[in-house]
């Protein structure tokens, strides 16, 4: 798929084989001795909406950001045990493919990071960060987690009609439901209508609608779960990072990674510069980029 047919996506995206067969679609923005910063995406979205936030730090900074495997321009394998080549949609399969990205990418041991997190990116980058902590220098979070679902929240009925009904995967698959209705009612503003279908139309039809599906079903709640452990660890560790700074941006409206969430990074990095929006939605990014992108820009010039 051509990038240049995605509005504000003026970027000639890169390929990396992450496995045998397996290729993911990649940015790597910006001077290539520039303080490196690894834009995280979730699901449904992909590189799309870290587009306005690159444009806005690829003068100074080297931007990375990945397309997640099923994800954006990557490739969309197939989970079946009969599958060639075969992906295993896992918390785990996500960090160790960011792990070998920025091992292609020459970010080493020895380079330091500033990690920008949205939605599952948190998960992932917070996942991959278990081993990397001290490469960790600043933190940019929007809408995320990387903890177990706070108490006070409630599992939402929308994710589990995905992540638990088999009349709700076959929606999701089928109909691509999941990302064209993140689209529209991920935000607070009216998306362009070309901006909804650079969103969507990346996983329209049933094999490029896997991931979307695979990361819901994937989403850990309890001790079953894969991804619990690693979600366990992450949540544990978070408050080490409460000695460099942080930056938290957040869309209120947004009913998965609500008030809860908001505050349980609050109580982790107490120090964190925190700008919340009662008028933005879950793309926080796409409601309020006018504001965030030069306040990111600006933590980033000056820590």
């Amino acid at each position: 798929m051509n990038a240049t047919r995605f509005p504000g996506y003026p970027f000639t995206p890169r390929t990396f084989e992450a496995r045998p067969g397996i290729t993911m679609s990649w940015l790597d923005e910006g001077p290539r001795d520039g303080a490196v910063v690894v834009m995280l995406h979730g699901n449904p979205s992909w590189s799309y909406y870290w587009r306005h936030l690159v444009a806005g730090l690829r003068d100074r900074y080297r931007c990375i950001v990945p397309d997640h495997v099923g994800m954006g321009l990557s490739d969309k394998p197939d989970d079946a045990s009969s599958a060639s080549p075969r992906y295993d949609y896992t918390l785990q399969s996500r960090v160790d493919d960011l792990e070998a990205l920025l091992r292609h990418a020459g970010v080493d041991d020895a380079t330091p990071v500033t990690l920008v997190v949205h939605d599952w990116g948190g998960m992932i980058g917070f996942g991959w960060a278990l081993s990397h902590m001290a490469q960790v220098r600043r933190l940019v979070i929007l809408n995320t987690a990387a903890f177990p679902m706070p108490a006070a929240k409630r599992f939402p009925r929308r994710l589990a009609l995905g992540r638990d009904s088999r009349i709700g995967g076959w929606l999701i698959r089928r109909l691509n439901l999941f990302a064209r209705g993140a689209a529209r009612f991920g935000t607070t503003r009216r998306l362009p209508r070309d901006v909804r279908e650079a969103y969507a139309r990346v996983y329209d039809g049933w094999a490029n609608a896997i991931s979307t599906l695979r990361f819901m079903q994937d989403i850990p709640l309890g001790e079953g779960d894969r991804a619990w452990p690693l979600l366990v660890a992450a949540g544990e560790r978070l408050p080490e990072y409460a000695d460099r700074p942080a930056f938290i941006g957040w869309g209120l409206r947004d009913f998965v990674f609500d008030r809860h969430c908001l505050e349980a990074f609050r109580a982790a990095l107490p120090g964190a510069e925190v700008h919340a929006f009662d008028d933005a939605g879950h793309y926080v990014l796409e409601d309020k980029h006018e504001v965030l992108v030069p306040a990111i820009r600006g933590f980033l010039d000056r820590t």
